[in-house]
């Protein structure tokens, strides 16, 4: 996974491309990278309510939607937004992502020391999360979109944000903790599935 989301964050151009092929081969790598992270964000999702114990993934059971600080979901009228915008806002959540997941990683290193396979999807998609947030900045760039307005730093909003959650998280108990975990985990998986849709909107031949 690492060798091939290097080449996607690093693409190399080639000069006898024009720059529009150059943009096309752009989407579409970027768009064959949130169809696969859509994927393993599923799998992330199922592997980490399978280790909650009850009444998680007992039928019927609907945990509180904790808020996020920093996160929430895809608002309804995302889909009728201009496209890079729409990109700017995926990119953006993309940038949010690692450090809660990194939060819930650590949160599930103390509650299921002996679920590897977990911890290790968990520290997976925290880097996923920045190698798609990354492509999707480059894919911006490469239509010429005009930058984000001024406001503070992803990485240092972001990093606010996971101390917040943390903060709250623990004060709070397991069970919230688990509970926010699943948020985290929910929200990565409707990010990288709508990052990967409005991409598609792009990819020559896709949905109109």
């Amino acid at each position: 996974m690492s060798r091939r989301e290097g080449s996607l964050e690093n693409p190399q151009a080639d000069s006898s491309i024009s720059p529009l092929s150059h943009l096309e081969a752009k989407i579409r790598q970027t768009h064959s990278l949130a169809r696969l992270l859509t994927k393993y964000a599923e799998q992330l999702l199922q592997e980490y309510v399978q280790h909650q114990g009850d009444p998680f993934g007992l039928p019927g059971f609907s945990p509180p939607r904790l808020p996020v600080a920093g996160l929430s979901s895809p608002a309804p009228g995302h889909a009728g937004l201009p496209a890079p915008e729409r990109l700017r806002l995926d990119a953006a959540a993309l940038s949010a992502l690692p450090p809660l997941l990194d939060v819930v990683r650590r949160h599930q290193a103390e509650l299921n020391p002996r679920a590897p396979r977990l911890l290790r999807r968990l520290e997976d998609a925290a880097r996923q999360a920045r190698a798609l947030g990354a492509a999707v900045e480059a894919v911006l760039a490469a239509l010429g979109a005009e930058p984000r307005d001024p406001r503070p730093e992803p990485a240092a909003a972001a990093a606010a944000a996971a101390a917040t959650a943390t903060a709250t998280a623990t004060d709070a108990g397991v069970f919230p903790a688990k509970v926010l975990g699943l948020r985290v985990c929910g929200l990565y998986r409707e990010w990288v599935s709508r990052t990967e849709g409005d991409l598609g909107q792009l990819v020559p031949g896709g949905p109109a």
